[in-house]
């Protein structure tokens, strides 16, 4: 985590009440002093202000107004409100207006101390908690699962090594791959895994947005600027800033964006004042950025800064091995979340999905494990289940040289058809052949022939 001195703003007209605070508190803080309003406003506009103390009565501006200014355009800053005598009324009207505290000058400095050590507490867990929303999901159910392609295995291994280290990432791969997933599973891994995991995905956002988001705004800056915002760059401070599809970010901001990570430091929307910040980034796209660079749509600049560890995530098709763990996992997952008792995932349905071409990766496999979960009342999953571009999928790879294409089609059919009949009726043979109008000796033969008896036995729980 940053370990940069808090700044502390101390507005009080009578100069030996200023230095007296300053020589009790420089220990702790980077002091700021100002001997009115008007002097206070000129600082925040060329400093970082966490915590201040403000005499209620000053020349020209008061020290209320002063508060409701700092309340408004300065919302993460603590402020203590001192006055000369106990009055209430002007206490009770402080905290109205948003201070922390409403304290007598002549408090003792430790009592003063303890105040603002409290303040900034405050403070923290405020930032803590837009860190929070900051994030798309909880970390808890975000999760890389591993497989056992040597695909994978290549993969984690590089994580392994990089993790700890302050080196800019850039992760490769189709869109659905998990490119996220790996780059939380960097920042768990990293020197600061308590830090903030920021994560932002800048396809989807409205390009009018992008510069805000990124880098913040002060109150006014534009048109529906109503309050300042912190942009990700500061909410990542201490921690981890993933900025996903990076290479659809437009020409404009590519600039801007080298030069944050060069200088370490971003200026608001509206403000002259570099804000320092420090965090580990990792991008990632599904973007060519090599063709990119050649059509003049991505900074060869800012490709090198980036390049400096490469991940590349192949798709799902290259690593089918990793299929079957992959399906028990979000199995688990939406049994568990759904609240619905499964056992399980067929052998036929396995092989089904792995022989699939998923266009849309280890996310489309989540999405289909989830869909069928929901709307299945089966303790197991089989093929017949699955969507038929899935069974065509397998008769594709899987050809029956004896028989033709078709042939195949028709047989996967009949097999699936008989089984959800078997299921309707209760696995009860004789009950299944009265239902289709089949004869029993018949519906016998083409179980065998199909090898519906072995399945029939183990989803029926026999």
């Amino acid at each position: 985590m940053s370990t940069r001195q808090r700044n502390l703003l101390i507005v009080d007209a009578d100069e030996l009440s200023r230095d007296s605070l300053h020589e009790a508190l420089r220990q702790e803080y980077r002091v700021l002093r100002a001997a009115s309003a008007e002097a206070a406003i000129g600082l925040l506009m060329r400093d970082e202000v966490d915590l201040a103390l403000v005499d209620l009565r000053q020349p020209g501006i008061s020290g209320l107004e002063l508060l409701r200014i700092l309340r408004e355009n300065y919302p993460s800053a603590e402020v203590i409100m001192m006055s000369a005598t106990a009055d209430v009324a002007a206490a009770v009207q402080a905290v109205k207006l948003g201070a922390f505290h409403f304290v007598t000058k002549d408090a003792r400095r430790d009592e003063i101390r303890a105040l603002l050590t409290h303040a900034l507490e405050r403070k923290d867990l405020s930032r803590q908690v837009l860190r929070l929303q900051a994030e798309v999901e909880e970390s808890t159910d975000r999760e890389f699962v591993a497989g056992p392609s040597a695909n994978t295995r290549g993969i984690l291994d590089l994580v392994q090594r990089v993790a700890k280290l302050s080196a800019t990432v850039l992760i490769l791969g189709e869109s659905g791959t998990g490119k996220e997933l790996l780059a939380r599973l960097i920042h768990r891994g990293s020197e600061r895994p308590d830090g903030p995991f920021v994560a932002v995905n800048l396809a989807a956002i409205p390009r009018e947005l992008v510069e805000s988001v990124l880098f913040g705004h002060e109150k006014g800056a534009f048109t529906g600027a109503i309050r300042q915002q912190i942009g990700k760059f500061e909410l990542a401070s201490g921690g981890t800033l993933f900025l996903d599809e990076i290479g659809d970010l437009h020409t404009e901001l590519q600039a801007k964006l080298l030069r944050a990570i060069q200088e370490g430091e971003v200026e608001r929307i509206g403000s002259a004042r570099p804000v320092k910040t420090d965090f580990r980034l990792i991008a990632a796209t599904h973007v060519d950025l090599d063709k990119a660079m050649k059509d003049g749509r991505f900074r060869e600049d800012l490709f090198y800064r980036l390049n400096v560890v490469r991940l590349k995530v192949p798709p799902l098709r290259e690593r089918s091995e990793d299929i079957p763990e992959l399906a028990r996992f979000f199995l688990k997952r939406y049994t568990t979340r759904f609240r619905k008792d499964m056992q399980g995932i067929s052998d036929g349905m396995i092989r089904t999905l792995q022989a699939y071409w998923w266009p849309g990766n280890i996310r489309e496999l989540e999405n289909l494990i989830e869909r069928l979960v929901a709307i299945t009342d089966k303790q197991w999953l089989t093929e017949e289940d699955l969507p038929f571009e899935f069974l065509f999928a397998q008769i594709e790879a899987e050809p029956d040289s004896a028989s033709s294409l078709f042939d195949d089609a028709c047989r996967h059919f009949e097999r699936n058809f008989i089984l959800r009949a078997l299921e309707k009726n209760g696995w009860n043979v004789t009950g299944t052949a009265r239902h289709l109008g089949l004869p029993l000796s018949t519906l016998k033969f083409k179980m065998d022939r199909l090898d519906v008896r072995e399945l029939a036995k183990k989803l029926r729980g026999v």
